[in-house]
């Protein structure tokens, strides 16, 4: 039987870059195929995929955003809940969209944009995402940090230890190793489910607070409104999905099963953002505790719900940590080689200088050197990192979507009229979002 043709674009696979259409060995098409040789059924196949969503999504709830969560819980109660499942809803959205503007295109993107628009478009987005990337770097570093500040491990050994298994992982290990490990360390944000259980909410002020959108009645609650956006749906996990589908070898024709994993992702990271916070406002909203960091909510809850939720929200807090600290260096690391078109493969031979190494190693051994510093303001740097991602993170939503719609770009697999309208609409909302942060910080709206 002849094998069944690739639905890619012919122009995109004459313009994808070697290490975009490389690695066949270890790629997907050739697992789906002894797969589908052994009769396997459709869980195999979606295995065959798991990844990118799941990676790209579970990283969200990294240090930075489990302290905007906590804040938000903490100091706001139930009534800003539903900021965490519509920003869901846009995460499954978007990250949908850049993993099919990948598969198309073989190209991640930052690599795209140099493709449509040229270099000097490819060196801005490169640039651009590097500066709003490396807090978010130092924030995963500063949550490694705290978790070990919680069993008196001083953040000079805490984080340079982290760095370096990062780079040792990255820079030493093959694609397959060090996604399979990502996967083993994500799996212990399921620590925050339970404690959020633990905690003894009010499970209908939980749901009704969920689905009923409440204003701010402060500045601060536009601010983290604004922050938790943009840790949910950050600009560098729109660039990682894309280019981590790319790497791992998703085409238009398994994109059936991709999806599964990007919605997947996507909910459990909605659902391990509302019980942080949910755990939060059943416990420190209700004694009148102010935190500054995760590691404030981790402590603080021990005399409210005990010691044992104390110890899974550090130990979700190391496990979140060590996550971000591979996944946000990684996905800048893939934009930058993408912005002057070096390679950027995991399975890349790291005997020889690769700019996509280089950048991973510098940026993770300048972010454990920063957070090492002693009294740095750390917990500013987090915060406004996120505010930062949610100001970004316009431009990158309207990048993608012009990039779907481009018939150039896409050919017959852009995106339909329906899914545009839902696109900027989306977008419209992402937009009023922010509009309505700065208008707070100008004092034109309470």
């Amino acid at each position: 039987m002849r094998a069944k043709k690739s639905k890619t674009p012919h122009h995109a696979r004459l313009t994808a870059p070697p290490h975009g259409l490389a690695h066949h060995r270890r790629g997907i098409a050739l697992r789906f195929q002894r797969f589908r040789a052994a009769g396997a059924g459709a869980f195999a196949a979606f295995l065959a995929v798991l990844g990118p969503g799941l990676l790209a999504g579970l990283s969200d709830d990294d240090p930075a955003g489990i302290t905007t969560y906590s804040v938000l819980g903490a100091d706001f109660g139930y009534r800003l809940l539903w900021i965490i499942p519509a920003s869901t809803i846009l995460l499954v959205q978007f990250h949908l969209l850049a993993v099919r503007l990948g598969a198309v295109t073989g190209l991640g993107f930052v690599g795209v944009i140099r493709q449509r628009w040229g270099k000097s478009a490819g060196y801005f987005g490169a640039l651009g995402l590097l500066f709003a990337n490396f807090g978010t770097i130092c924030a995963e570093y500063a949550g490694i940090s705290a978790a070990g500040s919680l069993v008196a491990i001083p953040n000079w050994i805490s984080s340079p230890l982290a760095a370096l298994l990062m780079c040792g992982l990255v820079v030493y290990g093959s694609f397959h190793r060090v996604e399979r490990v990502l996967l083993l360390i994500s799996s212990t944000l399921a620590l925050y489910i339970v404690a959020g259980i633990l905690a003894g909410p009010d499970w209908g002020q939980v749901l009704h607070n969920s689905v009923v959108p409440h204003l701010p009645s402060s500045p601060a609650g536009w601010v983290v409104i604004a922050a938790t956006l943009g840790t949910t749906l950050a600009p560098w996990g729109l660039a990682f999905i894309q280019s981590y589908a790319v790497d791992k070898k998703v085409t238009l024709d398994k994109l059936r099963w991709e999806r599964v994993d990007v919605v997947v992702g996507s909910v459990l990271t909605g659902v391990i953002g509302l019980a942080i916070a949910v755990a939060c406002a059943a416990t420190l909203n209700r004694a009148g505790v102010h935190i500054n960091d995760a590691s404030d909510a981790a402590a603080a809850l021990a005399p409210l719900a005990g010691n044992f939720a104390t110890v899974l929200f550090g130990a979700g807090l190391l496990g979140a940590s060590l996550l971000a600290a591979a996944i946000v260096p990684l996905a800048t690391a893939y934009s930058i080689a993408e912005g002057i078109g070096a390679p950027a493969s995991l399975d890349l031979d790291s005997r020889h200088f690769q700019l996509f190494y280089a950048a991973f190693v510098g940026l993770t051994v300048a972010a454990a050197s920063v957070v090492s510093l002693p009294g740095l303001p750390l917990i500013p740097l987090i915060y406004t990192s996120q505010v930062v991602n949610a100001v970004m993170l316009p431009l990158h939503v309207i990048a993608l979507q012009l990039l779907a719609r481009d018939a150039g770009v896409m050919g017959t697999a852009r995106t339909g009229a329906w899914g545009a309208l839902a696109g900027w609409v989306s977008i419209g909302l992402i937009v009023a979002c922010v509009g309505a942060l700065g208008l707070s910080w100008l004092g034109v709206i309470a």
